[in-house]
């Protein structure tokens, strides 16, 4: 089973745990759960609005005043509690993926670090919540969308801090992040680090058959959007899959070959899924071409950098586009020459050209012999 997270309106621990839950994790069978925590907090679940959504509002009350806490002793507070081992090794997961940011952000070493708010009770219940309700729906893959972080400032125990806050950013880096609706924080601490310790991938949601779905209410209705989490729960299909691209394109009427084709290489390097070089006349009759990359919506701006860098353009033009994947695997077979990788899909097949001429040098023959004698072994294998 797996698991899309879409944080269209950003992301916070109780907003997971009530999104798993109205996806259908046994609401009782949390709440029991989280008591065996002893923290003194108790829970309650909500039936909200958010702009006309309905959604589930997971809450967390406490009497006395909430205790910082240092990681040892929450640890030891899961593996004492009624949960199952998968539970307990999630829940530790994300809790020392948190002290890590915490104990950089902070310059203290990770045995020293105080939770603030992330030690409080209703976070503990938070993360050890939605990992256990991520147990309770089977899931054991989880995908996570870019992310909406917010904007403006946070105000914390650290005094007024920047959106989104130090040891969310850390958490985020290298993860697909942008900033969209009310000038606010909208993905806490906690949410950052439960997707960034449990996600598999950042970006477009995997193809799957959808099972079950859920809302998650955050604590507010914003006018701009809806105050929501959802997640999609459900079997992975091996159907084409469409993606979202982004194309960036540059005309170039005043570098050299040799200038095009390093350039080509860096992108190539740098993630780039397709660069194409197009022979174009430019304005003033001048034969120049146009440079064309294939990327991930998360890499455009690295990949502009690179274009800007490593050619002479002033400008660069994109756009996103939908492109299908069928799906495919590798093949190695052995030929006479030695090991070649065959990228096989539903209708078609092809050697890996790097495999191909890395043998072809090594054995010392044509190139052409050891593409063909790869498609014979691949054949001959079906």
């Amino acid at each position: 089973m797996i698991c899309y997270i879409d944080a269209f309106s950003g992301l916070a621990g109780d907003m997971l745990v009530g999104a798993f839950a109205d996806a259908g994790a046994d609401q009782s069978a949390i709440s029991t759960a989280l008591a065996s925590l002893a923290t003194g907090g108790s829970v309650t679940w909500d039936r909200v609005l958010r702009r006309g959504i309905s959604a589930t509002k997971f809450r967390v009350s406490v009497d006395e005043p909430q205790k910082h806490r240092h990681l040892s002793g929450i640890l030891k507070m899961i593996h004492a509690a009624d949960l199952p081992d998968a539970v307990k090794t999630r829940s530790e997961q994300v809790f020392r993926v948190l002290a890590e940011a915490e104990s950089t952000v902070h310059g203290t070493p990770i045995e020293k670090v105080h939770f603030h708010e992330v030690g409080a009770v209703d976070s503990i219940c938070d993360i050890v919540g939605a990992c256990l309700a991520l147990h309770l729906l089977d899931v054991d893959h989880l995908h996570c969308s870019p992310i909406n972080v917010g904007s403006g400032t946070v105000n914390t125990e650290h005094g007024i801090l920047p959106v989104p806050a130090p040891a969310t950013a850390l958490l985020l880096r290298d993860r697909p992040i942008y900033s969209r609706g009310p000038a606010m924080e909208l993905t806490t601490p906690t949410g950052a680090a439960f997707v960034t310790a449990l996600a598999e991938s950042f970006g477009p949601m995997p193809p799957l058959r959808i099972r079950s779905l859920g809302y998650g209410a955050g604590d507010r209705d914003f006018k701009e959007n809806a105050n929501v989490v959802r997640v999609m729960v459900g079997h992975p299909i091996a159907a084409p899959e469409n993606t979202t691209v982004a194309v960036v394109e540059a005309n170039i009427d005043d570098a050299s070959p040799q200038v095009i084709g390093y350039a080509c290489e860096k992108l190539l390097d740098a993630g780039a899924l397709d660069v194409t070089v197009l022979p174009a006349q430019m304005k003033k009759n001048r034969p120049g071409v146009i440079l064309q990359v294939i990327a991930a919506p998360e890499k455009r701006e690295e990949l502009v950098a690179i274009i800007f860098r490593e050619t002479t353009t002033l400008g660069v033009r994109f756009h996103s586009s939908e492109r299908r994947i069928q799906p495919r695997e590798w093949v190695e077979v052995t030929t006479k020459y030695g090991p070649v990788r065959i990228k096989a899909g539903a209708d078609g097949y092809a050697p890996e050209y790097e495999d191909a001429r890395r043998v072809a040098i090594v054995a010392g023959v044509p190139l052409k012999n050891v593409l063909a004698e790869a498609n014979h072994e691949y054949l001959k294998s079906k």
